[in-house]
């Protein structure tokens, strides 16, 4: 199976449901089951200082899931979840072919599809406020589409990698 590393609390924002989109510098043309590995590096560490308004939402969200008001305890180094990724969007500041709706919007996504006959071709989305705190929605990155994603009862223990990498499933 593909997976993805990503840093703490992101991994977990993802895991329970509060972050549908991964935003990356890069797209793949990759569709399919992927797991969701948790870096290692521990989330107590980093330094989100300017970051007041993202720290107040996820610590938010994760008292709403019983994860207290602490990110230490998050799971690190390990496998927390699995998802579909369904989609990769390619983020834009005003979206969409129509001028008259986009010129209202700051920051959107568009569809890679160049394929005119494709069901997504010239589709666009604007994410949600929360969307837009969980990830780096600069115009020119990617937006990852996940969906069925399931957490986890135990997490498993695995080692990450940069960029897309095949995790053994053991059973």
């Amino acid at each position: 199976m593909k997976a993805i590393t990503i840093w703490q609390p992101w991994a977990s924002l993802i895991a329970i449901g509060a972050k549908q989109y991964e935003t990356r510098s890069w797209a793949t043309n990759y569709r399919g089951p992927i797991a969701i590995h948790a870096a290692k590096k521990d989330p107590c560490k980093m330094s989100l200082l300017g970051m007041e308004t993202f720290n107040n939402a996820a610590t938010e969200v994760f008292e709403q899931h019983g994860h207290g008001a602490t990110w230490c305890m998050l799971p690190k180094g390990a496998i927390i979840a699995t998802a579909e990724l369904v989609n990769v969007w390619y983020i834009v500041a005003h979206p969409g072919t129509n001028i008259d709706t986009a010129k209202h919007i700051l920051i959107g996504a568009e569809s890679l599809t160049t394929d005119k006959h494709a069901p997504d071709f010239a589709d666009y989305f604007v994410p949600t406020e929360k969307e837009m705190l969980f990830g780096d929605w600069t115009p020119g990155r990617y937006a990852w589409e996940l969906a069925n994603v399931q957490m986890l009862t135990k997490s498993i223990p695995a080692k990450g990698q940069q960029g897309l990498w095949n995790w053994e499933v053991k059973n």
